[in-house]
């Protein structure tokens, strides 16, 4: 979870943290008109999902965003980013059961300082380190570090999508950098000018054991409407040239804004009548060539998870588990596996563990297809 800039306002100040406005339009700016919005008002329909199971609660770890990867041998490995302890923890993805640690305060290859967002792709896995200003990138099974990137650029890092480019990667990561801190130590949000580096593209490679990355693209519209205010999660949709960045800068609004991969701000929001809380992990879950959006509201007594239609974005369906709050990091396994034939979501539930959505469960909940075309 990312913050949001409380600026000065004394009404927040008065309580424990930035919390989200009653009515998310009225935080939005009278002036210019905000971006065409892909949704209509949503009636407020949640549905309850029960937990397939939670991993171990270990609140010292702050456990942000998870990942899985599936070994050879068939057996899934949920990954989770420790920010506050500086290390990966490793959980059985099919009973949640903890396997392994990886990792400690550093610097040097298979270090880490405060690591947020995570992303697998192929036997890779990619950590955002905040504090380190940097990509690091390791090879499964046995987390062999590879290399690092992005030092010379990212100031404040946080999440990151991996889109497959041939033998290479294209990798999007957030940077949430800002102007300082206020008086109450809250973090200033820079002017709309310098907000055009929120979303850095880098061309990655990997050969003879080595990761390298260039930079591509800076990214970040500076108008009122299609700026990046605050940003952590984020993900693509290739075969729709879509990029998906949410905005959790709630004295803002409470949404998703819609780029394309080149870096373009296509003018369409939404969520801003969904989400009653921050707007935090999204993911796409593909169903030949359609699918939804999966987007988190991050409540404090419970997150609740809206899909939205992959192409019109029309909002779907919302759920809700029995226990799982203040979600940071999500991820989509779309792959089956011994306990979840059609795949599971993976959330993170209030910075202590992981909890895991059995992906038939919510589909059947929402009325949505299980068998889809290629």
């Amino acid at each position: 979870m990312r913050t949001s800039p409380c600026l000065g306002l004394l009404a927040l100040a008065l309580l424990s943290a930035c919390t989200p406005a009653a009515a998310p339009d009225a935080a939005a700016p009278a002036s210019p008109a905000p971006p065409a919005a892909a949704d209509a008002p949503v009636a407020r329909d949640v549905v309850t999902v029960a937990e397939a199971f939670l991993t171990p609660m270990t609140p010292d770890d702050n456990i942000d965003s998870p990942a899985s990867w599936t070994t050879p041998e068939g057996q899934v490995w949920l990954i989770a980013t420790a920010k506050a302890t500086d290390k990966l923890v490793v959980y059985d993805g099919q009973t949640g059961a903890k396997l392994r640690e990886v990792g400690r305060l550093g610097t040097a290859p298979g270090q880490f300082d405060r690591p947020n967002g995570i992303a697998v792709v192929d036997d890779l896995v990619l950590i955002v380190e905040r504090d380190n200003h940097r990509v690091q990138v390791l090879q499964l099974p046995d987390f062999t570090p590879l290399g690092v990137f992005g030092a010379d650029q990212l100031r404040k890092p946080y999440g990151l999508w991996v889109n497959k480019q041939g033998n290479g990667y294209d990798v999007y990561v957030t940077d949430s950098y800002d102007a300082g801190e206020d008086a109450q130590g809250n973090d200033v949000l820079p002017p709309l000018a310098e907000l055009d580096k929120r979303v850095r593209r880098y061309a990655l490679s990997v050969q003879g054991g080595n990761a390298q990355a260039t930079l591509t693209a800076s990214i970040g519209d500076t108008t009122a409407a299609g700026a990046l205010r605050v940003v952590e999660s984020i993900w693509g949709d290739p075969a729709n040239d879509r990029l998906l960045i949410a905005e959790e800068d709630e004295t803002y609004a409470n949404e998703v804004k819609v780029y394309s991969l080149e870096g373009t701000f296509s003018g369409t929001t939404f969520g801003r009548d969904a989400f009653k809380a921050q707007a935090e992990g999204v993911m796409l879950r593909t169903c030949g060539k359609d699918g939804w959006w999966i987007t988190t509201e991050q409540g404090k007594q419970r997150s609740v998870f809206h899909l939205f239609d992959r192409h019109s974005l029309k909002h779907v369906g919302a759920f809700q588990g029995n226990t799982v709050a203040n979600t940071d990091g999500i991820w989509s396994m779309q792959a089956p596996s011994a306990r979840f034939p059609h795949g599971a979501l993976y959330a993170v539930h209030d910075d202590q563990g992981v909890a895991a959505f059995d992906w038939a469960s919510i589909a059947r909940q929402l009325s949505l297809p299980l068998e889809c075309g290629q």
